[in-house]
């Protein structure tokens, strides 16, 4: 599947899930229905997927995780925060060069338009 198609699934499981449940949850709640739109959406769907950091050859478990990994391409880190900023664009980054994935999407549920809470992140270092 292509990478756009994927995003294109991936945006309209969490427009579906933003018109129904809207701004003002916890992350938490955003992510279990989004991981049951994604899988209703037969995407194949990691949640919470370990990430290691490989520094020198040494393999550390530096305890991050990705929000989600969907067909072992695109990453989605879920937000729900008064704005998205500069952090936040950079973790995505850092989980994009960690998991060698070229296509990220930062996904802020606490916004009255889901339009206006979502960056699509590209890393061109892969």
């Amino acid at each position: 599947m292509e990478i756009n198609d994927i995003t294109e699934k991936i945006l309209g499981c969490a427009f579906k899930v933003h018109s129904a449940l809207g701004p003002g949850l916890l992350e938490s709640a955003y992510e279990e229905c989004l991981n049951y739109e994604l899988t209703q959406a037969n995407l194949m769907v990691e949640k919470q997927k370990a990430l290691p950091l490989v520094y020198h050859e040494v393999k550390l478990d530096a305890g991050y995780r990705i929000d989600f990994l969907i067909e072992q391409q695109v990453v989605i880190e879920i937000k729900s925060v008064e704005a998205l900023n500069e952090i936040h664009l950079a973790q995505v980054l850092t989980y994009l060069k960690l998991s060698k994935c070229k296509v990220g999407l930062l996904i802020n549920f606490n916004v009255k338009s889901l339009k206006h809470g979502i960056r699509r992140v590209i890393n061109d270092i892969v």
